[in-house]
């Protein structure tokens, strides 16, 4: 099978890449480099050192095509499909941050136009050139937002004044970049409805780790970032256990988020592309567990405390975000578990594996000290 890998110097697209070319898979990729350079503007770099993409893809003897660009020129996206000739698409390419979204205007509107025109190139040159492509979207969980009901796959039994229909669930996104996605999905479900497309929608949730068995055989880390930003919450709170730094939770800490391992988000991926969706929009919503911000917190004190013999302390700072602190949240996941998926690494399997890995690279950690405390306030 021939894979598009969109966003391939990612996080999670680099480690899919290198899971898909050990299983035998042709991949090839795209990238422009933007999260490289925007994590730089908002003064900050991966806490854990990574080679650039040339530099990944040798080691790989050249194994990944690659073309560097932008998917949101809809020539460019055009050209590499024609090129490429894949028969499934993984669209990464996204501007992944919903803080930075909130930063400006600017921010905000770079998010929105960006998003949303490298998912609307996908779906017009996947309709134009080749119908059976499989598009792979990653969406996020968070475009459910916190609804005081349970959390379906995409769609909802809807009764009311006597008449019932199968509906989308209702998107309460809570930050531009939510928005973007919200976005993304009417429009790739509007694209399967008039073009008889096959799609795969994945709503995601947090992905943490440092590694899968692919980045450890070749010795070949992915992204880890730390700061207020691009850094997610467990990565933040390792990052400060590691330099001695209380973890700052914000708000409550009862907010209830969505989690799952890299390890398991690259092998929900690899399920994904291998069951095709035949002329229809499906929805996944990729998660293994949920836990309040303050399970987080603990779960990496006692690890740590346990790996170390080192207290650390936590501290409850004013929330940046418009959220609610207190909220029902219960998700399903049926569908990822119909096509296979069992969970193989836990939370507890990969927070020592992340502290150890992060420690190695301490000094790193220390110099971007300044950038994790939250700056980006959503009010």
């Amino acid at each position: 099978m021939k894979v598009l890998i969109l966003g391939i110097d990612g996080y999670i697209g680099f480690p899919l890449a290198l899971r898909l070319l050990d299983r035998g898979y042709e991949v090839s990729g795209a990238d422009n480099f933007y999260t490289r350079n925007r994590v730089r503007k908002v003064g900050s770099k991966s806490a854990i050192k990574i080679n650039s993409f040339s530099t990944r893809n040798k080691k790989l003897n050249n194994a990944i095509q690659f073309y560097r660009g932008d998917v949101s020129n809809s020539k460019f996206v055009y050209d590499i499909i024609r090129d490429a000739k894949p028969d499934a698409i993984v669209h990464l390419a996204e501007q992944r941050s919903a803080p930075y979204s909130m930063i400006s205007l600017k921010t905000a509107i770079e998010t929105l136009d960006k998003n949303i025109e490298s998912t609307m190139n996908i779906i017009y040159a996947v309709k134009d050139l080749n119908k059976d492509i499989h598009i792979v979207k990653l969406g996020s969980m968070g475009e459910y937002g916190t609804p005081n009901i349970d959390i379906p796959e995409g769609f909802l039994n809807v009764s009311y004044n006597g008449r019932s229909d199968n509906l989308p669930f209702p998107r309460m996104g809570q930050s531009w970049y939510h928005l973007s996605k919200i976005f993304d999905t009417y429009g790739l479900m509007l694209a399967e409805r008039i073009w008889n497309m096959n799609v795969s929608d994945v709503m995601q949730g947090v992905v943490y780790g440092t590694r899968t068995p692919e980045i450890s055989k070749y010795k070949l880390f992915t992204r880890f970032d730390i700061d207020q930003v691009y850094g997610t919450v467990l990565n933040r709170f390792i990052s400060q256990a590691v330099i001695g730094y209380p973890l700052t939770v914000y708000g409550k800490g009862n907010q209830k988020r969505a989690f799952l391992s890299l390890e398991d988000s690259v092998e929900c991926l690899n399920l994904i592309i291998d069951h095709p969706p035949e002329r229809e929009y499906r929805v996944y919503n990729q998660f293994d567990e949920y836990y309040p911000l303050n399970y987080l917190a603990e779960t990496v004190k006692n690890q740590y405390k346990s790996l170390y013999n080192r207290d650390i302390s936590i501290d409850h700072v004013p929330n940046p975000r418009v959220e609610l602190e207190d909220h029902y949240y219960n998700p399903v996941n049926e569908n990822l578990r119909k096509i296979g998926y069992k969970r193989q690494r836990s939370l507890d399997d990969e927070v020592p594996v992340m502290i150890k890995d992060v420690r190695r690279n301490m000094n790193t950690v220390y110099s971007l000290k300044n950038v994790i405390k939250p700056a980006t306030n959503w009010r």
